[in-house]
């Protein structure tokens, strides 16, 4: 009789395990599909399954909710792997040109270096240097997560290849005439002095004085009357009885901060007749809303605070000044002249500030560089049902389209919602930021003259001193990491990609723009489905954050109960966009369950010895044939499971076959057979144990790589193949 491995006299150590078998997988290079097309794991001809890592920023370190992001995709990635699908994970990077531009900027000025004294090409060198350090930290995590991620198709979104491909796609949107350079409303980060996106800003909670003036005939409201120099036209509602009897456009003079002007009344139903008087002036310049109202209306717009957050000459004696200190003496003035007619001490507002700096943010129209979405232009290329080349549509109308016909699938249901209520109030992507890292804007200007182009037209030409915003770049993910504009074998075989695996806070961010992006200039979808994970909070369902100091660092927490461990927690009985309540209690739990696992399989391989596994077969079950039928109902249940990305409930069911019926009834049941080296029934107790161990590793492997790798590793004969990783996905009988 053969002995059990040594390892399993002792408890199981995912400390000692989990690198080895990593290095182990990464060494044998399954992880690339084409490795797996040579050595007969899946055939040239498989149907193939594909995803790319949204590619985390290279400023920092991976939290829980990417450990969340990495293990529901790689739970995927190893199920398709083991179905014989010709299998691709796409790993990378996010330039993140903000945070990072913003990150190093604040290390260097610790060091007393400004960014403006050593100029653009010093400053992108430490730049280069800061990424180049933090990359390799940032995917390390990732591999310590178990992701089996082909790191032979790493990307960038900075590096050459991606840069020929944000050349080529601005290139053609231009053309097109769908990039264009116009003067409309941005948001204006003054500490940072860069136009920012809406995902960028966060909306902070915030009390402050409420100002009611009378303006004419009218009392308005504001909590910013340093905006209100210039405002010259007051809006209510066409069906707000208190002003039947004023008519639209009717003028009327008023008494104003800085003395008299002419005001002219608009009825328009952007006016809410329940919020306050009812009646609103509008600042053009510096309100998105105001803005759109001048546009409908061709009203003239005029700045009133400059891209410092100071007042302009448009203030009188008040330009110059910071607004927040200009402010109460603004109000004085008012009511020295009578026009304060109360104040709303606490009133609760949402400011809005930059994510990266902490400023205050300021509306502006700038010229800038837009994507517009509501042009129809013809579509160069059309795969997608229902579109056809050639034909006129918009960008928008492309975004519907696709979601709307089910050519992308949004899990869960009810965000396809809140994509369509964002995509229909969708207005042209500012695309230009005003910061040194990131692609530059290929565009050069000579004498009135543009040009695009990757490199300097000649003598005489500057280039656009903007950069783009990162967005733009990570739009054309799914298929820049597959060699677009190329048609390369990879774009051929794995696009549109098969799932797209994110957190539900960035579908309008990310999402809606590789939508947007890939529908136009591939012709095809992204990807076939929207899998969107929710975040991952503590036990009470607080939002995990420094201030309160309930983090969760995955990496710690691994070290102290397992990868494993962490996986399930993570996943069993949390569905696609549902938040997840966890804390160390979970992740102990899956500890213990792991424990149970690793001695279950030292209780089969002890009584097992002398079982010739070799010539297992499951006619070798006899008596416990039974058991065999009931794991293959168990496979018959939780495989299209699987294929529905239900993870929630498969991890559960098989937590309860493994633990409550495999361990406490059917061990139970068959140890005093195994023990007796004389009962008849031995040999087809032993084949069901042997049956049942193997199979539930295979069920197991997508949600417990490394311990089930480990146990397979272990295993007293010649497996199906080398590596658990590889074996195929187990059917019925």
């Amino acid at each position: 009789m053969s002995k059990i491995p040594e390892k399993f006299t002792q408890p199981y150590n995912p400390t000692e395990t989990e690198g080895r078998i990593y290095d182990m997988w990464e060494k044998s290079g399954y992880f690339n599909p084409d490795v797996c097309i040579e050595n007969g794991i899946c055939a040239a001809d498989a149907e193939p399954f594909s995803i790319v890592l949204p590619p985390p920023n290279t400023t920092g370190i991976l939290h829980m909710g990417h450990a969340s992001m990495v293990t529901i995709e790689d739970i995927m990635v190893r199920f398709a792997r083991m179905q014989g699908k010709r299998t691709l994970w796409v790993p990378g990077t996010d330039h993140a040109a903000i945070a990072t531009d913003a990150k190093v900027a604040k290390l260097l000025d610790k060091k007393g270096i400004k960014k403006r004294d050593i100029g653009r090409e010093k400053f992108l060198e430490h730049v280069h240097e800061f990424v180049h350090e933090n990359q390799g930290e940032i995917l390390n995590q990732a591999r310590s997560l178990g992701a089996s991620l082909d790191w032979s198709r790493e990307a960038f979104t900075l590096d050459e290849t991606r840069q020929e491909a944000v050349f080529e796609a601005f290139k053609r949107m231009y053309e097109a005439g769908l990039i264009y350079r116009g003067h409309r409303i941005v948001n204006w980060d003054p500490k940072g002095q860069t136009t920012i996106s809406d995902d960028e800003i966060v909306r902070v909670e915030d009390t402050a004085k409420f100002y009611y003036f009378q303006y004419g005939p009218f009392v308005i409201g504001t909590a910013r009357p340093e905006t209100k120099f210039a405002d010259k036209y007051i809006i209510v509602h066409p069906d707000d009885e208190r002003y039947a009897h004023y008519n639209h456009m009717q003028e009327f003079e008023v008494e104003w901060i800085n003395g008299p002007i002419t005001a002219t009344l608009i009825k328009d139903e952007i006016a809410d007749p329940e919020l306050g008087t009812g009646a609103m002036t509008i600042t053009p310049w510096h309100s998105q809303v105001d803005f759109e109202l001048a546009e409908k209306y061709d009203l003239p717009k005029q700045q009133i605070i400059d891209r410092y957050g100071k007042l302009l000459p448009v203030a009188g004696e008040f330009a110059g000044m910071k607004i927040t200190a200009a402010r109460e003496q603004i109000v004085a003035k008012l009511e020295a002249k009578g026009l304060l007619v109360k104040i709303e001490e606490n009133h609760v507002l949402q400011k809005a500030t930059a994510e990266r700096t902490g400023g205050v943010i300021e509306p502006q129209v700038m010229e800038q560089w837009f994507i517009d979405v509501n042009k129809p232009v013809a579509l160069p290329h059309s795969e997608i049902p229902g579109v056809t080349s050639g034909q006129e549509i918009s960008l928008k109308d492309l975004m519907l389209h696709v979601v709307r016909e089910k050519h992308i699938e949004i899990l869960p249901e009810r965000f396809e919602k809140i994509y369509f209520h964002w995509v229909e109030n969708l207005r042209d992507w500012c695309i230009s930021r005003q910061i040194w890292f990131g692609h530059r804007i290929p565009v050069w200007y000579k004498d009135g003259n543009i040009e695009v182009s990757k490199e300097n037209p000649g003598e005489g030409w500057h280039q656009d001193e903007d950069t783009l915003d990162t967005w733009f770049s990570s739009g054309l993910w799914t298929f820049s990491t597959l060699g677009w504009p190329n048609q390369s074998e990879d774009f051929k075989t794995y696009h549109p990609t098969s799932v797209l695996e994110t957190g539900y806070d960035i579908i309008f961010f990310w999402v809606a723009r590789m939508i947007l992006m890939t529908t136009f200039l591939t012709g095809q979808v992204p990807f076939k489905t929207v899998y969107l994970h929710g975040m991952v909070r503590d036990e009470k369902g607080r939002k995990l954050s420094k201030s309160l100091g309930n983090n969760i660092d995955p990496r710690t927490t691994s070290e102290t109960y397992g990868t494993d461990a962490v996986r399930m927690a993570i996943v069993v009985g949390v569905g696609p966009g549902a938040d997840n309540n966890l804390g160390e209690n979970k992740i102990k739990a899956y500890k213990k369950f792991a424990n149970k696992l690793w001695n279950i399989s030292r209780f089969v391989l002890e009584n097992t010895t002398d079982y010739d596994a070799a010539k297992h077969d499951k006619a070798a079950l006899g008596t416990y044939g039974n058991l065999s039928e009931e794991l293959d109902q168990l496979i018959t249940d939780i495989t299209p499971e699987m294929e529905a990305f239900k993870y929630y409930l498969v991890s559960e069911k098989l937590y309860h076959y493994v633990w409550h019926r495999f361990a406490d009834e059917i061990i139970e049941e068959l140890k005093p057979i195994v023990q007796d080296e004389h009962h008849p029934n031995r040999t087809e107790a032993q084949a069901a144990l042997w049956e049942i161990l193997t199979t539930t590793l295979k069920l197991l492997h997508p949600f417990m790589p490394f311990i089930t790798e480990e146990i397979w590793q272990s295993l007293p004969h010649e497996p199906e193949r080398d590596q658990l990783m590889i074996t195929s996905w187990p059917k019925t009988s």
